[in-house]
Formats: structure tokens, sequence, C-alpha cells
């Protein structure tokens, strides 16, 4: 796995490339008109992504079709730390569908507990925790 990074101004803003020519921007979000994600918001991003792609294959896996997967990631850090490492990560996980409660669920864990790569690197220096809604109501734990 490779990707290219480039600069684009005399400041913070760089152009990211993967091999498959898709480009993603990246600023100092402290700059005024920042122009992409933080390092740290790309972070976010991927165990996002990450996990939003193994709760879909996990699902479909199981015949039971979602109409919405919706996530809402915040991360947590110690002001004034450096390397200001993100030390809890939350995961608020919208689902809607014809899916079990235990089915959502399970599959939300065993992604995070499994199979995600994301989470399985962050959780070495962040706690991660998880909120799940399904078809608008909290699936308990």
């Amino acid at each position: 796995m490779k990707i290219h990074l480039k600069r684009l101004n005399d400041n913070y803003h760089f152009e990211t490339v993967n091999e498959r020519g898709n480009v993603i921007h990246l600023d100092n979000k402290s700059e005024p008109n920042s122009q992409g994600a933080s390092p740290m918001e790309l972070l976010l991003m991927g165990i996002a992504g990450c996990s939003g792609i193994d709760i879909v294959m996990i699902l479909k896996k199981q015949q039971l079709e979602m109409t919405n997967l919706e996530m809402d990631v915040e991360g947590f850090r110690v002001d004034g730390a450096v390397p200001n490492v993100f030390t809890r990560i939350h995961l608020k996980i919208t689902i809607d569908g014809e899916i079990p409660e235990n089915k959502a669920k399970r599959a939300v864990d065993l992604s995070l507990e499994k199979y995600c790569s994301v989470a399985k690197m962050l959780e070495k220096t962040a706690e991660i925790t998880t909120e799940v809604i399904l078809n608008g109501s909290p699936v308990k734990k």
C-alpha cells in the first residue's frame, strides 16, 4: 500500500493520492481557510470507514439489508500533551433497516473487536466506545 503526498501552498495544504488515483486533501485545521482534513481527523474517518465496511459486509453475509448507515465519531485527547494522541474514541452508529437488534449489535462488536484494522491499531492508545441506534432506538449494551 502506497500514497504520494505533495505540498500545494506555502503553508500546510497537502494533496495525497493513493495507488488508484483517489485524492484527499490535508491541512492544518488551526489555520484560517483550512482546505483539508487534519491528519487526526483522517484517523477518525479511517475508523468510521473501516468499521462501516465491516458492518455492511457482516450484515450482507447474513442477507440483512440496511436502508441507512451513519456514524458520528468523536476523538478525545489530553490538552497540551505531546504527542497529542487520542485517549478515547466514541462511535455513535446509526443503522436503519429490517435488522434484529442482536444482529446489529453483533455486527458492530465483531467489527471493532475482530475485523477493523484501524480500530485494532487505535485501541493501543485509546479506549474505543460505541453507541448503536437501530431504527431510531438505542440498542442495549
